[in-house]
């Protein structure tokens, strides 16, 4: 691996706060976003990931005012989602100050979404979000995960690695993995998922769910993960940044330094 692992802050957003919970329930606010994005700026996130987690199940626009106020205290690479629809809804976000716009919902819905964003903003402005869990009950898939939309409130019996794949050929230029199993569970990222995908998918994969110490997170690259995402931990001060850059370092995996020692 010669290009540097990414670690990306993420997030997630409803009624214009930051808030994390366990699978996407019993959330906890954990601050406002623009300062939050400052703060991890000045540690040296790599990038920042902005999820507004209810928007789809709210049938609601994503809250552009807080994006364009983030974009304009931040400067390094936004990826925003959640109730993205329509290219026009790509557009008005790239224009409020989002370099990337992730989509999951909608695409399952029309994943000519996916080609039609790609040929307008090119392949490197569309994120696939894959919020993935392990099949249960009566529903199978051939990987054995499958795909849930609306901040994984809904199954949609479709196979998690087939879906990623046939993303990335449409024109996704990069791939955002959420482990549901794990999603603030902080007992470790899905290193199963992402073997699996890495396996079918050559775009850039960002590994989320689970992370709970620094260790979590070389495991997640030598899955491979090209970059690996958290929000609890980060949150609530569990860990830091250079916290997670000195043990990719460690592990020997390149990172990008930003005026931190690294031992």
């Amino acid at each position: 691996m010669s290009l540097a692992v990414r670690v990306i802050p993420c997030l997630d957003v409803d009624s214009g706060r930051v808030v994390k919970g366990v699978n996407f329930v019993d959330l906890r606010d954990a601050g406002d976003p623009v300062e939050l994005a400052a703060a991890y700026g000045d540690q040296g996130a790599d990038e920042l990931v902005f999820l507004d987690i209810t928007a789809s199940s709210a049938s609601r626009e994503t809250t552009y005012d807080v994006v364009q106020r983030t974009a304009e205290r931040v400067f390094i690479p936004l990826t925003v989602g959640g109730g993205v629809r329509t290219v026009e809804d790509f557009d008005r976000l790239l224009r409020a100050g989002a370099d990337k716009v992730g989509v999951n919902t909608a695409a399952i819905a029309d994943p000519s979404l996916i080609t039609k964003a790609s040929e307008r903003f090119g392949s490197q402005c569309v994120v696939l979000s894959v919020d993935a869990r392990r099949c249960v009950g009566d529903v199978t898939t051939p990987s054995g995960f499958e795909v849930t939309t609306h901040g994984g409130r809904r199954g949609t019996g479709v196979d998690a690695i087939g879906w990623a794949d046939e993303a990335a050929q449409r024109g996704a230029g990069e791939i955002l993995l959420n482990s549901m199993d794990a999603d603030g569970t902080t007992q470790g990222f899905d290193t199963e998922l992402i073997e699996l995908v890495r396996r079918h998918v050559d775009v850039p994969l960002i590994a989320s769910g689970g992370a709970g110490v620094v260790d979590d997170f070389p495991r997640a690259v030598e899955a491979g993960a090209d970059a690996v995402l958290a929000a609890s931990v980060f949150h609530f001060g569990h860990l830091t940044i250079p916290d997670v850059k000195s043990a990719l370092d460690n592990a020997g995996l390149p990172v990008r330094r930003h005026n931190v020692s690294y031992g």
